[in-house]
């Protein structure tokens, strides 16, 4: 009698930030599911604009949960946003399971607030939890991918998903620190990706819609359906965050996907929409004024990012 076929992601090793809820918890699991062992982490505070005494609860509940199923994990509860414990993480996996193959970066708070009223501590922690969170734990994993790649002599194993949001594709008024930090993943994630792409590492970024703590008042309106799989789960994302984290997925780098509900959407990078050449040596005012003003007043006022006219999408 044949043995099962591996699992996608057996002998990997996995760090998922964010991980003790919502869709943390559902790409840790998932991950673990495909055979990879997993470092959990989450600060554990309760509050989602990072208010509250952290806590380990909810990170060593998920790994809880992995090793009930028969899954290798355990918890880390360090800070993210801190570079030394962000440090301490990625030695973490290195320490408890030989290697560090995959890391998963979607932790995060919301401190919402119109741009005109918005503190300085209201976007200084915003940016410092979702931007350079991801920025410390990407700086690591790649020191590390670099000196294995280094040591081997050749390409090594390395999986980045880094966490964007459509609130950076197609504007959030409420949100100005949260679309900025969103917008600055996915150039920290290209840039990452060409940078890395020699010593055999990929690095990714999704735009996921769901349902979680941070996205309540988002989907407030739209209701859980008395039989199935909510739309808005976040089930129907850790899917694409596991396959990215897969060998199969070994072509695919610095690439944007939009994710929700059954749906994928691979985003292009941006494409020059209409080009204008001055008649002389530069332009002037006057011939700005002629070819811009026209060109714009056949928009309807008010409009945007044209990724929002292609994707169709809204705030999530």
């Amino acid at each position: 009698m044949s043995s099962p076929p591996p699992l996608p992601l057996e002998g990997r090793a996995a760090v998922v930030t964010g991980a003790g809820r919502g869709l943390g918890r559902a790409e840790a699991l998932e991950l673990a599911r495909l055979g990879a062992a997993v470092v959990v982490n989450d600060y554990g505070q309760p509050g989602r604009d990072g208010s509250g005494a952290a806590s380990a609860g909810p990170a060593e509940e998920v790994a809880a949960e992995i090793r009930a199923e028969g899954g290798r994990a355990v918890a880390h509860t360090g800070d993210v946003a801190d570079f030394e414990q962000a440090r301490a993480l990625v030695a973490a996996a290195v320490q408890e399971f030989g290697t560090l193959d995959i890391l998963v970066n979607n932790a995060g708070i919301l401190r919402d607030r119109m741009v005109f009223s918005m503190s300085e501590e209201e976007w200084d922690s915003v940016i410092r939890v979702h931007l350079k969170g991801h920025f410390n734990t990407v700086r690591f994993a790649a020191a590390h991918w670099r000196e294995r790649s280094k040591a081997a002599g050749g390409p090594v194993y390395g999986r980045i998903v880094n966490t964007s949001s459509e609130a950076f594709l197609a504007g959030s008024a409420g949100q100005p620190n949260y679309a900025a930090a969103k917008g600055g993943i996915v150039g920290l994630t290209t840039s990452t990706a060409l940078a890395l792409a020699k010593y055999g590492v990929t690095a990714n970024v999704i735009c996921p819609r769901a349902r979680t703590r941070m996205t309540e008042d988002v989907f407030a309106g739209f209701a859980r359906p008395e039989d199935g799989l909510d739309p808005l789960a976040p089930e129907h994302v850790a899917p694409l965050v596991g396959y990215l984290a897969s060998p199969a997925a070994a072509r695919i780098n610095g690439q944007l996907l939009v994710v929700h509900g059954g749906m994928v959407a691979v985003v292009e990078r941006p494409r020059v929409a209409a080009k204008f050449d001055s008649k002389q040596d530069t332009f002037t005012y006057d011939e700005l004024d002629a070819v811009l003003t026209p060109h714009y007043a056949e928009r309807p006022q008010g409009e945007t990012f044209a990724a929002a006219e292609v994707l169709g999408l809204r705030r999530g």
